[in-house]
């Protein structure tokens, strides 16, 4: 019975972010967060294989905010507790600073069998995370999973390459990083929400870890995000009928490399 633990981001809804016209410059204050979609799907995933094989599923995320409603939400999904590190400075940190805490959290939580995280972010879309993750605690990471079986101690993944499927066999602990392919994640019905207030839901600082933000550090600093910069060619196509003005229209894309000739 695998005892798994599901890293989440509670990250920036990027539908709903506006841009500046002015300054192209993204407008994230009071933008509304949620878990982000992959590691929804990781979690989704995790509450199936419980649901399947036994054993224990445990949601974790790191920070700067509050995250109690996505924490909440996943307890409703069907995971049994939830731990949330939260620290104002955890705005600023970068993925590796980011793998350092969701580790030494792990820690503490306890023994693990296996770790699931999103392929990516909503927000930031690195896709590091996972595997620095791995790479600190010292065990293999397997990434891009699709599907996953159970085979005693070990665990069966097929992963999405560029150009194939790649089907491997790793031994338990490991951590895998999930695609959107693996599944549908639930929608928790309103006694799962019910359930989900009675489960428990631990918060720690930083200092509950025995780190600083000092002593983590941040590698890379983000200076400036902007949005990219969108120029229309304005060009209008006349004719005196619609056949004549969708030849113009056909042979205007085609010059442009829109449409192959």
């Amino acid at each position: 019975m695998p005892r798994i633990i599901v890293c989440l981001k509670y990250a920036i809804d990027v539908a709903q972010i506006k841009v500046d016209p002015t300054t192209r410059k993204l407008l994230t204050v009071g933008t509304p967060r949620k878990v982000s979609d992959f590691d929804k799907n990781a979690l989704e995933e995790a509450v199936r294989i419980k649901e399947k094989h036994g054993g224990e599923v445990v949601a974790l995320t790191l920070t700067a905010e509050d995250a109690s409603s996505a924490l909440k939400e996943a307890l409703a999904m069907g995971a049994d507790k939830a731990f949330m590190v939260m620290d104002q400075a955890a705005q600023n940190f970068d993925t590796l600073a980011v793998s350092r805490v969701l580790a030494e959290a792990i820690r503490k939580v306890g023994s693990f069998d296996l770790i699931m995280c999103g392929e990516a972010s909503i927000d930031g879309y690195s896709g590091q995370v996972g595997p620095k993750l791995a790479e600190i605690l010292g065990i293999p990471v397997v990434t891009y999973v699709r599907k996953i079986s159970l085979e005693g101690s070990a665990l069966i993944a097929e992963r999405s390459l560029e150009d194939c499927l790649e089907v491997v066999k790793v031994k338990m602990p490991t951590l895998l990083t999930v695609t959107k392919e693996i599944n549908e994640p639930r929608v928790p019905t309103l006694m799962d929400v019910i359930k989900a207030s009675k489960k428990e839901l631990v918060k720690w600082a930083l200092s509950d870890l025995g780190i600083s933000s000092e002593k983590i550090g941040v590698a890379i600093q983000v200076l400036e995000v902007l949005a990219p910069k969108v120029e229309r060619k304005k060009v209008k196509i006349e004719g005196e009928t619609p056949e004549e003005i969708a030849e113009k229209l056909v042979k205007a894309l085609i010059q442009d490399g829109v449409l192959g000739g």
